[in-house]
């Protein structure tokens, strides 16, 4: 990276560095996995205060010795709803976590980018269940890596199976623009789970955290 670069991501992970600056990963569209750092970020008169999980803007690095610097942020949308009430900020959470998994440096990633601010935006408007949102965002997510079925992980009714074809295939704009019935809601859920567990062996603390709430 040489110069300066403008990428248009969401930050993932906001780590404290030394007496003021931040550690960001940010999941970019046109880079992938960018870890960057804000210096001063932590100052209360800092432009770079906003650099915290879960925002979203157009974010211009600029490369110092061997490791990028976060230049400024245009903030597009910060998910306060998000980082507000503790329940969606584990979810949240957990969606960043699950973005990581799959997230490579170099590699272009603006598909999953448009699904995790879809899905955070979903977390925080909350017009269906959140256990329904994760569970959208994990096989969109699954499918965008080409790693899942095109049918449900296991038997489904008719309403859960129509949500399974939905979800892999809606424009991501209305991906969320469906609600279900309590039973189907819990078979879809599984069949999600099922898959997760098929192609995904790894251990997700923010996923074990939410167990608790």
């Amino acid at each position: 990276m040489n110069g300066s670069t403008v990428i248009h991501g969401i930050v993932l992970f906001s780590q404290p560095v030394g007496e003021a600056d931040r550690r960001l990963v940010i999941l970019s569209g046109e880079l992938g996995r960018v870890t960057a750092f804000a210096r001063g970020a932590r100052r209360p008169n800092s432009p770079l205060i906003s650099a915290g999980p879960f925002t979203y803007g157009e974010i211009t690095l600029y490369q110092s010795r061997n490791y990028n610097v976060v230049d400024s942020i245009d903030s597009a949308k910060y998910f306060d709803e998000v980082t507000r009430d503790f329940e969606r900020s584990c979810y949240g959470s957990y969606f960043a976590e699950f973005a990581d998994y799959y997230a490579r440096e170099g590699l272009e990633a603006r598909e999953s980018v448009r699904l995790l601010y879809a899905s955070l935006l979903a977390l925080s408007r909350a017009h269906i269940p959140l256990e329904l949102v994760r569970a959208v965002y994990e096989l969109r997510m699954m499918a965008i890596n080409g790693e899942y079925s095109a049918e449900p992980f296991g038997e489904c009714e008719a309403a859960a199976d129509y949500a399974w074809r939905y979800v892999l295939g809606a424009p991501l704009e209305k991906l969320f623009s469906f609600d279900l019935e309590k039973k189907a809601a819990a078979q879809f859920e599984a069949a999600v789970g099922r898959l997760r567990e098929h192609y995904i062996d790894h251990s997700f603390r923010s996923l074990e955290l939410l167990g608790t709430v």
